[in-house]
């Protein structure tokens, strides 16, 4: 019979223990604190977004665009055929 004392881990350590009360203090604090600095930077935030959102999101999208404009190019050209 091999019992093997197994540590217990950092998070139920007392120093783990007393490191995350602290964090949830200082968080709190913070948020409180803070929280009319928080609320003037939103509408900065929501404008910062839209360009970002463009960047990174519509990254797809290219090769459709190019085979549409292809396509118009076809249509146009068959349109000043018929006319």
């Amino acid at each position: 019979m091999n019992h093997e004392h197994q540590e217990p881990s950092w998070w139920r350590s007392p120093i783990g223990i007393v490191t995350c009360g602290f964090l949830i203090v200082a968080g709190f604090f913070l948020l409180t604190e803070h929280t009319a600095h928080v609320f003037g930077v939103l509408p900065w935030l929501l404008i910062l977004a839209c360009p970002l959102m463009h960047i990174f999101m519509h990254h797809g999208h290219h090769g459709a665009h190019v085979r549409r404009r292809g396509r118009s190019r076809m249509r146009e050209g068959r349109e000043g055929r018929d006319a």
